[in-house]
């Protein structure tokens, strides 16, 4: 005698059980991917968050470089050239900026102020793998 369930009934228990098990199985494969790709993207974000701390920063070298290039066609004292500089963006600082000023220092001639900046790479893991970042900026004036 037969039972009193079809072979078309045992054939469905099968293939759901079958569509269970993929999906565990894809579950499981979903997973083990996001680990996978979960560190690199942490990583990716931290590296955008770092260059746009350093594009922050050469913005600010350029506003130094200008306000550096003022003063000095004003006085062209390197002491006082880089005291303004270092006043002029409390954002940076004061040790890691260095100012250079061109060799000509004659009233109506043209000066270059160069202002050097290591802009500290602060953002964790980023800064262990690329290490501190110099950005510079020149400014060129008239001295009065």
């Amino acid at each position: 005698m037969r039972s009193g369930r079809s072979p078309q009934s045992g054939r469905s228990q099968q293939s759901d059980r079958s569509r269970q098990s993929d999906r565990s199985r894809q579950t499981g494969q979903s997973t083990v991917e996001l680990a996978l790709a979960l560190p690199l993207l942490v990583v990716g974000v931290l590296v955008v968050v770092q260059v746009g701390r350093v594009a922050a920063d050469l913005i600010a070298v350029h506003h130094v470089a200008r306000e550096a290039a003022r003063q000095a066609a004003l006085a062209p004292d390197p002491p006082v050239v880089a005291d303004r500089a270092a006043q002029a963006s409390p954002d940076l600082d004061p040790d890691r900026l260095r100012v250079v000023l061109g060799p000509e220092r004659a009233r109506g001639r043209l000066l270059r102020v160069r202002v050097i900046y290591r802009s500290p790479t602060t953002v964790p893991l980023v800064g262990r793998l690329i290490g501190d970042v110099d950005v510079e900026a020149t400014a060129v004036v008239r001295i009065e």
